[in-house]
């Protein structure tokens, strides 16, 4: 299927309320959206307007209150949780501001894990398949040691790497670069650029406005509904 030319994301009427002390919170109200694969794709906003929401929605982390979700011809919204679970470890890598790596474990572990958790490669494929990974995020170097003793930009490339363990077509990011310096910053989204250009589509939660040239469209959110969606190299 050759999502670049065709919709890989169909996201119809979708809104997300959570009940508050104070009310009904809509986190996101009737957003619809047609995103095209092997892109390089930003959503932005200001806090609270919704942007994690819709990452997480598309991601298969969380689920609509209404509205539908396809993916890829999936209508991902009407899977079970299990069937979400196990749709979601082969389709999605999963990139935290944050890292998230598993501190008592060796990069290279932490990368073989999700491998593990889903069988996507036999067992004595998926150390070479890890060190594969980390010589493309360039620290294959580190493979053996803890992620503690790593920079923040050596921790997201690790981070990365595991988001890449089982080849999905789909990789989201929620503010990868927003603890990290504007030279590490700009290599990470280097990164993520190449990865479109490898067959992936990449979407990411960003604050980074210099680095917008570098996306190839660009999804503003106020208050829980598409603002702005831009596409930037059409």
């Amino acid at each position: 299927m050759d999502t670049r030319n065709s919709n890989l994301i169909e996201i119809s009427n979708i809104t997300k309320s959570y009940a508050t002390a104070s009310g009904t919170f809509h986190a996101l109200r009737n957003v619809s959206l047609n995103i095209r694969g092997r892109q390089l794709i930003a959503i932005t906003g200001k806090s609270g307007s919704g942007k994690s929401t819709l990452l997480n929605i598309i991601a298969g982390i969380d689920k609509p209150t209404e509205g539908n979700v396809s993916i890829n011809g999936i209508q991902v919204n009407n899977l079970s949780e299990n069937e979400l679970a196990s749709w979601r470890g082969r389709n999605v890598g999963v990139v935290f501001q944050f890292f998230q790596l598993l501190p008592t474990l060796t990069v290279l572990e932490n990368i073989m894990l999700p491998m593990d958790f889903c069988n996507t490669y036999p067992r004595k494929e998926r150390h070479q398949r890890a060190l594969y990974l980390l010589e493309l995020v360039n620290i294959k170097e580190q493979a053996d040691k803890l992620p503690s003793s790593l920079s923040g930009g050596q921790q997201q490339r690790a981070a990365i790497a595991r988001a890449l363990a089982n080849d999905p077509p789909m990789i989201v990011a929620d503010e990868p670069t927003g603890n990290l310096d504007s030279h590490t910053a700009s290599s990470i989204f280097k990164l993520f650029a190449e990865l479109t250009r490898s067959g992936k589509t990449v979407i990411v939660v960003t604050h980074e406005k210099e680095f917008s040239s570098q996306f190839e469209e660009v999804i503003s959110l106020v208050d829980g509904t598409v603002f702005i969606n831009v596409t930037e190299n059409a």
